[in-house]
């Protein structure tokens, strides 16, 4: 009796010494036994609460909270009863404070000998600290969640298989790839073949950005369509413990960002240019002024020289060599004088097909076409354009003697006018049957002293002069064709209005 009453005693303190609020019932709901935690928490006397019935104690003690009391089907203490396995709830409450908290009620069913349920034991654990906890993480991973799904940066992460788990919208657009369709698909497949494998192992490698980061790096993602895209990305590898659990990479596109990079070299490669192209302008003309005094001076005592020499004097061939060479000094330097020269042109009403008559009638050496055959293809009715007739006839002579160099004194040049009233555009075409010009020529022909031709025989001006007059005129020049079997050259201009066409033909 002894040793039985020890073991009551001992149950009884083991019962008491529980830290959560416990309550022994019947099947029937009455309450048998609480411990002390029970009554520090409802804080009352025990016998206020033995042999009632729980829903009486919540009704009296907890009328705040919400018990399924009146349902046996959602009741956790009548299932617990009815299925002999443990049910639990969870309940909300307003403390005295007006604070929010959360309980949960676990009933734990004590069998006896015959299997059948004799006790049901409620323990009541205060969850609060955890749901205040969940809900902050909730509210943080929410956060979390909208600030990726929001970055412009694409951003993805995979698990240590390299199956993609996340990706947001920005990852979505640049991969072309939905994250709702990425099953199948590993993260080496978003990259040309070895890239993956070679930024996994900048990963591991902590002489870079430390273990398992890396820096910026500078890389080509593919995209489904297998387009290869430049991107500035970073990544991490996750660790759990110590292992790689997962890795995680930030991608920015770069094909906005080099375009720009592109433009600005570009610029500044032009403004460079520009300064060159000032500066030998001034040094042009410099020196032209400076060539041009001793010039006049040779050109006139070596007339004077040959007017004194007899007819057939053995000196009189070389004095007509230096004339010959100091005339060619002279119109070199003309050139010079023209090319660095700010000027205005005079602009004028004119017909188009005017430029191509008189061009060919002021080149004097007619013997230049005996070879060549000359197809005029001018337009009707005529093609009115406001521009200084002069410096557009400089720039077609040009032109045409170019394309006979082209064709080495024999092939067929063709002088063609046309229009596009759509754009508003003029246009003379001056077309040869020569051998082209090569690719890396292409770039170089408008730049000043710039000449394929032999030493001697041009000084290279004469296009960068036509470039630059066209421009004078709001109009342009560009290559329109060039192959082995010929180029075309064209001269843009704009279209005079139609009521400047009008008050022409009235004048006229």
């Amino acid at each position: 009796m002894e040793i039985v009453d020890k073991e009551i005693d001992w149950r009884l303190r083991v019962f008491d010494s529980m830290s959560y609020p416990t309550v022994i019932l019947l099947p029937d709901k009455t309450i048998v036994a609480v411990n002390k935690r029970y009554l520090e928490k409802v804080g009352v006397e025990e016998s206020r609460i033995i042999g009632r019935s729980c829903k009486e104690i919540k009704q009296e003690y907890y009328p705040d909270q919400k018990f399924p009391c009146n349902n046996n089907s959602e009741c956790p203490l009548a299932k617990a009863v009815k299925y002999r396995t443990g049910q639990s709830v969870l309940l909300k409450h307003t403390d005295l404070h007006g604070e929010e908290g959360w309980e949960e009620r676990v009933y734990s069913p004590i069998l006896g000998g015959d299997g059948e349920v004799d006790y049901i034991i409620e323990s009541i654990r205060d969850i609060t600290r955890i749901k205040n906890l969940e809900k902050m993480y909730s509210g943080v991973r929410e956060l979390i969640d909208r600030v990726v799904q929001s970055s412009v940066s694409a951003i993805i992460a995979a698990d240590r298989r390299g199956h993609i788990i996340m990706m947001n919208k920005a990852a979505e657009m640049l991969f072309g790839h939905s994250a709702y369709s990425t099953d199948n698909i590993n993260i080496e497949d978003y990259y040309p073949p070895g890239v993956a494998r070679e930024i996994m192992s900048k990963l591991r490698d902590e002489r870079l950005g430390g273990r398992g980061k890396l820096p910026i790096t500078r890389v080509n993602i593919r995209h489904k369509d297998g387009t290869e895209i430049p991107v500035e990305m970073t990544a991490v590898i996750i660790y759990e413990d110590g292992m790689e659990t997962a890795t995680a990479g930030i991608f920015n596109d770069l094909r906005e960002r080099q375009g720009v990079e592109r433009q600005l070299k570009e610029a500044h490669a032009q403004l460079i240019q520009s300064e060159k192209l000032a500066s030998l302008g001034r040094l042009a003309a410099g020196v032209a002024h400076e060539i041009n005094n001793p010039l006049t001076s040779i050109l006139l005592y070596a007339n004077l020289m040959r007017e004194k020499l007899e007819k057939d004097h053995p000196l009189e061939k070389n004095l007509a060599y230096i004339l010959e060479d100091t005339e060619r000094c002279k119109e070199i330097v003309k050139n010079l004088l023209a090319y660095s020269r700010q000027t205005n042109p005079t602009r004028k009403f004119f017909k188009l097909n005017d430029v191509i008559d008189e061009s060919l009638r002021l080149i004097r050496d007619q013997k230049l076409f005996l070879h060549i055959k000359v197809v005029e293809d001018k337009a009707f009715p005529p093609i009115l354009v406001n521009a200084d007739k002069n410096q557009l006839c400089q720039v077609v002579i040009n032109l045409i003697i170019n394309a006979i160099d082209a064709m080495e004194g024999n092939g067929t040049l063709t002088l063609h006018t046309f229009e596009n009233a759509e754009a508003d555009k003029a246009y003379l075409e001056v077309s040869d049957t020569g051998s082209g010009i090569s690719p890396e020529d292409m770039s170089k022909i408008f730049d000043p002293f710039f000449s394929t031709k032999e030493l001697g025989k041009g000084t290279g001006l004469g296009l960068s002069m036509a470039y630059g007059m066209m421009e004078d005129n709001h109009g342009r020049i560009f290559v329109k064709e060039t192959s082995p079997q010929g180029t075309t050259f064209t001269l843009e201009l704009p279209l005079v209005p139609e009521s400047d066409i009008i008050l022409f033909e009235t004048i006229g």
